[in-house]
């Protein structure tokens, strides 16, 4: 316990975090407060495991019940409570040699060769169809919202999300039903969705996750436009034609840094001559680097989160011309604070579904992933990108002008915790 103690005393200026031993010793950090953040350790390894490697040992403390956070509090509030002192880390910094074994070993992790790619994909995105219904919007849509307003629902702003990449899309009034667009990573179905209904265009969805292809199959079933918007369980790779337009939603997180130059000269060779790709990824502000350790081993195996020069490179080697780059700062944050606390809700049926140790698990990925765009280096960049400069208007106006008319085109389902837990 001695290192941890050292460390916390060294950054907890502000906040008051109580630490319980498993002899029932305390340690408290930071100044006296009435409503401090407990912690208790059930045993006589976890502080040495959390110090041994910070990065991934209190994830696996918290989620093996070893590390519990007392009530009223919860592993969210203890997350931003410690993270949010500053540059939190082990007392001594890792060494060359080890952090060259965690570069190499993120490195290797990326190697997604199409029967890894899929494997890695079904790892995550086949827990039951009902699991992600209990925390995601009505739409399922399992990215990034974009909150105009921080107040708006979880709905509203997926809503938005949505109309902010149709309108970098560029699909001019009256040429839609003329399109085909390919959606790469499609999840759920609810983007092809979207951009038929309101431009009338043909969509292709494509993914590696079996019940995703199947479940956004129904919907464009239900919804009349099966013949329209249709779904593929195929690797992007093996994609052929040609195609108007081109969307990758929280994809490029699955390909790796190896393969950025693969990826962006298949979708060259798979877009028009007069067409436009939207691509919206997590990523980070920092320089490129190996991806967090945790994330790797437990909830997404094979992702790399990269920095924009590394996307810039390789779309520049590859071709294309990139025609606009926004940067979506703290949006992820709020959508990832709503996921939590709708799961929270359902922790009863989460572990019905599975057990305490999953839910535990995502709870601990859901606050820290959280963290990180709110007070870490984590955006999400989305980067509009042609063969031709001209295929475009040269101001951002006309982006923001029919992001608001598709926007205000549809009303907000609302969420009600108890038509959720009844369906």
């Amino acid at each position: 316990m001695w290192l941890l103690d050292k460390m916390l005393r060294s950054v907890m200026r502000k906040g008051r975090l109580v630490i319980i031993d498993h002899n029932g010793r305390e340690y408290a950090y930071g100044p006296e407060s009435d409503a401090p953040v407990r912690v208790r350790f059930t045993d006589r390894s976890t502080a040495w495991r959390i110090m041994r490697d910070p990065r991934i040992g209190a994830g696996e403390a918290y989620t093996d019940g070893r590390l519990v956070v007392e009530p009223p509090h919860d592993i969210r509030d203890m997350i931003l409570l410690i993270m949010g002192q500053g540059d939190v880390g082990p007392v001594d910094p890792p060494s060359p040699l080890r952090r060259a074994v965690d570069r190499m070993a993120s490195r290797l992790d990326q190697m997604n060769h199409r029967a890894r790619a899929r494997a890695n994909v079904e790892h995550h995105y086949d827990l039951t169809r009902r699991f992600y219904e209990l925390f995601l919007d009505v739409d399922r849509q399992y990215t990034m919202a974009y909150f105009t307003d921080p107040a708006n629902t979880l709905e509203r702003a997926q809503i938005d999300k949505q109309a902010l990449v149709a309108a970098k899309l560029h699909i001019p009034a009256g040429r839609g039903a003329g399109m085909r667009v390919l959606d790469i990573g499609c999840g759920w179905g609810g983007l092809g969705l979207f951009l038929n209904r309101h431009y009338g265009c043909e969509v292709l969805g494509v993914s590696l996750a079996p019940d995703q292809v199947r479940f956004a199959n129904e919907r464009a079933a239900t919804a009349g436009v099966a013949d329209k918007v249709k779904f593929e369980l195929i690797d992007y790779r093996d994609v052929s034609g040609t195609f108007d337009r081109i969307t990758s939603i929280g994809m490029l997180e699955h390909v790796g840094a190896r393969a950025y130059g693969e990826y962006f000269s298949k979708t060259r060779e798979l877009l028009a001559d007069d067409g436009v790709m939207l691509t919206h990824t997590i990523g980070r502000t920092g320089s490129d680097g190996a991806t967090d350790k945790w994330n790797r081993k437990y909830i997404f195996p094979g992702h790399y989160l990269p920095a924009i020069s590394e996307l810039a490179g390789a779309l520049e080697q590859t071709g294309w011309k990139t025609t606009d780059i926004e940067v979506l700062r703290l949006h992820y944050a709020y959508t990832l604070a709503e996921w939590y606390r709708r799961a929270t809700l359902h922790r009863a049926e989460i572990v019905a579904l599975y057990d305490e140790r999953l839910f535990r698990m995502w709870q601990f990925y859901l606050a820290g992933a959280e963290q990180g765009f709110r007070r870490g280096s984590l955006v999400n960049f989305q980067i509009q990108s042609t063969k031709r400069p001209d295929v475009l208007p040269i101001t951002r106006d006309s982006i923001l002008t029919e992001a608001a008319r598709l926007s205000a085109a549809e009303q907000a389902p609302e969420w009600h915790l108890e038509q959720q837990a009844a369906e």
